[in-house]
């Protein structure tokens, strides 16, 4: 994922801004983190450079 990304995600729970705290980051790729909304606390995973942009509800399920 990459960082300019983050100006257009939004929470898809609540539509809250997202903070992006990295793990691992490679040639300005992001490969391992969490977006987290600044407004409902939800946390999203970012796995292999794909931002999982489910519902916590749905998540698990997939």
């Amino acid at each position: 994922m990459k960082r300019q990304l983050l100006d257009i995600l939004a929470c898809p729970v609540c539509k809250g801004d997202l903070t992006l705290e990295v793990e691992e980051e490679k040639d300005e790729e992001i490969i391992a983190g969490t977006l987290i909304c600044e407004k409902c606390n939800e946390k999203y995973p970012i796995e292999d450079g794909i931002p999982n942009m489910l519902p916590p509800e749905l998540r698990d399920k997939v």
